[in-house]
């Protein structure tokens, strides 16, 4: 298959939660608009779109989507840095038999892992409100220190499938479509995209609370990892360091 993309140079990556799985770093290929077209429609659209009604090729757009989802290859992660030193990994898992796409929180001290959900057979979510992501996508990483995506529209994309809150405001739409616009999705299907990725309506009846022995805020629905505070177990210095990043209380 000829790949309308320069090669894709995957730097190995490792991630000590991950310790039989091959991972590379994703970044490489999150630099056009066949990315995150594919993203989109693969954790919350339909993989079958046509991707020339988002101005994209459908060469590029296979290309991309082949790669996402084969089971022979190392696993793509995507690292999302915000505050405190807290990171989020974008993880396409595939196997032989199903694709998952995971969202995971890390921090070095905890010594385990927080699970915000995951798109797949097993679909867990939402797993963020919507303060909570648009405090991570706007948060401004140091590339010396902090490896992973630091341009806000990307990061809001690439966490937008997690995505479910009732508080979120009537502005989404225009947040989403700028945000799509800035990743090379056409300006003249971009607002209706954006109305189709933030319209569902299941998504809009969660509610988030944060509870009385815990700061990190849980959500409502029962499907969702967040039914208990992430990576629950960690020290109460720990969680509120979290709740505090969140938020964007913490740097």
């Amino acid at each position: 298959m000829n790949v309308p993309y320069p090669s894709f140079v995957h730097q190995p990556l490792l991630i000590p939660e991950y310790p039989n799985d091959d991972l590379v770093q994703g970044d490489d290929l999150a630099f056009g608009p066949a990315f995150w077209l594919a993203h989109l429609l693969l954790t919350m659209g339909d993989p079958d779109d046509a991707p020339q009604d988002y101005g994209v090729t459908a060469a590029a757009y296979d290309s991309m989507v082949e790669r996402l989802s084969d089971a022979a290859l190392p696993w793509p992660v995507f690292q999302i840095p915000f505050g405190g030193g807290h990171t989020i990994l974008v993880i396409y898992a595939s196997y032989e038999d199903e694709n998952n796409v995971e969202f995971i929180v890390r921090h070095s001290d905890w010594g385990r892992l927080g699970y915000l959900g995951n798109i797949g057979p097993s679909h867990s979510g939402p797993g963020l409100s919507w303060q909570e992501l648009t405090t991570i996508a706007a948060y401004s990483p140091d590339c010396d220190t902090e490896p992973g995506l630091s341009d806000p529209a990307q990061r809001l994309l690439l966490l937008l499938p997690m995505l479910g809150d009732a508080a979120t405001p009537s502005e989404v739409t225009e947040v989403v479509t700028h945000a799509l616009i800035q990743c090379g999705i056409s300006e003249e299907s971009a607002p209706g995209f954006a109305d189709k990725l933030v319209g569902r309506e299941e998504d809009q009846q969660n509610t988030w609370s944060a509870g009385p022995d815990n700061p990190i805020p849980v959500c409502s629905s029962r499907r969702s990892a967040r039914q208990v505070p992430i990576a629950l177990g960690i020290t109460a210095e720990a969680a509120r360091a979290l709740a505090d990043a969140l938020t964007g209380a913490a740097r």
